[in-house]
C-alpha cells in the first residue's frame, strides 16, 4: 500500500481499505488511485479476508471525487480504462464489498459507493454526481437506473444536486443510515455478520444479484441453478444442517 491508502484485516475476517487524504477531502489523486488498485487486488487474493469495507479518513468526506487540480495540470480529456478500479468491471472479486460513507461522496466518490455491494452511511453523508457542473462526464453511472430507478437516476445526473443520506436510503442507494459516531462499529458488525456465513453461499448470492441484472427472467433462473449447484454439493452444505442438529456453530471450510 502507500501513505494515502491503508489496508488492514481484523480478527473476524473483515478487511478495511481507507482513503487517508483527509486534508484534500480524500480526492482521487494518482497516489490514491494507485493505492485503491493495490488494495482491491490485495483483498481479492487475501484468504484471511472475507468481506471488505471501503471508507475515507475523517468525518467530512468519503471521497470528494477526482483531484481537479491534478486533472487540470494534466489536461485530462477522456479518462483511461484503468483510471480508477471499478468493481466487477476493471477489477473483480466474488467476495462482498461494503462502502462506509463518512461524508461527501461526489463524482468519483459516488462511483466508489455505487460500485460496492452494500452501502452504510453516516447521517450527515451526502451523495452527488456533480460532473454536469464542471463539464465532465459520468459514463460509469450506467448501472444507476438499475439501483434507484430511471426517474431518480435522471434527476441525480441532470441536476448535479447533492442527495442527503436519508434521501439516498429512500431511493435504495443506501442500505443503512447511522449516527456518525457509530458508522465504523455498525459497518464492522454488518461485515462480520456476513463473514461468519458460509463463504460459498455468500459468494453465490452476490453473483446471483448481478446475473439477475444481466439476464432476463428465465435465463436468470437457469443461470442461478448452475451457479448454486456447487454450493449444494459442497461439504459446507452438509456442515450447516449438521451443526444445527448438534447445536453448535458451523465450521466452514469453503469446500
Amino acid at each position: 500500500m502507500n501513505d494515502v491508502v491503508t489496508y488492514e484485516v481484523s480478527d473476524d475476517a473483515v478487511a478495511w481499505l481507507t482513503i487517508d487524504r483527509e486534508e484534500a477531502r480524500n480526492a482521487l489523486s494518482q497516489a490514491v488511485r494507485d493505492g485503491l488498485w493495490a488494495g482491491f487486488r490485495r483483498f481479492a487474493a487475501d484468504d484471511d479476508a472475507a468481506v471488505l469495507v471501503l471508507t475515507g479518513a475523517g468525518e467530512k468526506a468519503f471521497c470528494a471525487g477526482g483531484d481537479l487540480k491534478e486533472m487540470s495540470q494534466n489536461a485530462m480529456q477522456v479518462p483511461p480504462p484503468d483510471f480508477l478500479p471499478y468493481l466487477q468491471r476493471t477489477v473483480r472479486t466474488d467476495k462482498p464489498v461494503i462502502a462506509a460513507v463518512n461524508g461527501v461522496a461526489f463524482a468519483g466518490g459516488f462511483l466508489l459507493a455505487q460500485m460496492c455491494d452494500l452501502v452504510i452511511a453516516a447521517e450527515h453523508a451526502t451523495f452527488g454526481i456533480t460532473e454536469v457542473r464542471v463539464g465532465r462526464g459520468s459514463p460509469w453511472a450506467a448501472p444507476l437506473p438499475w439501483l434507484v430507478g430511471p426517474r431518480a437516476a435522471m434527476e441525480i445526473m441532470l441536476t448535479g444536486a447533492p442527495l442527503s443520506a436519508a434521501r439516498a436510503y429512500e431511493l435504495g442507494l443506501v442500505n443503512r443510515v447511522v449516527p456518525a459516531a457509530e458508522l465504523r462499529a455498525q459497518a464492522q458488525q454488518l461485515a462480520a455478520g456476513i463473514a461468519a456465513n458460509a463463504p460459498l453461499s455468500v459468494r453465490a448470492a452476490k453473483q446471483l444479484v448481478y446475473l439477475s441484472a444481466e439476464h432476463g427472467w428465465s435465463a436468470a433462473l437457469d443461470a442461478a441453478d448452475e451457479l448454486y449447484e456447487p454450493v449444494y454439493l459442497s461439504d459446507d452444505a452438509q456442515e450447516g444442517p449438521r451443526a444445527f442438529k448438534e447445536k453448535r456453530a458451523p465450521r466452514w471450510t469453503g469446500r
